[in-house]
């Protein structure tokens, strides 16, 4: 019984394709949303806050954007079925795992360093997973001495 259960969970797991999302990335993420007898795709963009269940099968983000003065905050499950996709636009620089204080602060306040992932060309993965693992090589200076 409990060997079915884990097969199910990772069968689960496997559906989905799983990205490396972290607190600090801006997303674009596509809801599906019925309303009455029709269905359409929502896009809902922000900052990930929060990230929770990290090695569940039920994986949730938290984003957070601002529109027209006030912060909006959505908890979006990544399992669901009503998520059709969710796609990185920027990835900041933070030291925390949970960046709850950015509620706190004003829309200019909150402005964080970005590294853009559009501008990667997409013809390139190489580049892309550079940019993903976010090596930085050492400064090697070479000091003069006589």
């Amino acid at each position: 019984m409990e060997k079915k259960i884990i097969d199910f969970n990772n069968k689960q797991r496997a559906l989905k394709e799983t990205q490396d999302f972290r607190s600090g990335d801006v997303v674009k993420v596509s809801l599906r949303i019925k309303e009455g007898g029709k269905e359409r795709t929502q896009i809902f963009e922000g900052l990930i806050i929060a990230i929770k269940g990290g090695q569940s099968s039920s994986k949730t983000i938290t984003v957070r954007k601002v529109s027209r003065g006030v912060g909006v905050e959505m908890i979006i499950p990544l399992g669901s079925k009503n998520v059709e996709k969710v796609e990185l636009i920027k990835r900041a620089k933070v030291r925390r795992a949970k960046l709850y204080y950015v509620r706190t602060l004003t829309t200019k306040q909150s402005r964080m360093k970005y590294k853009d992932i559009k501008k990667v060309s997409k013809d390139n993965p190489q580049k892309r997973e550079d940019l993903k693992k976010e090596t930085v090589a050492p400064k090697t200076d070479k000091l003069k001495t006589e």
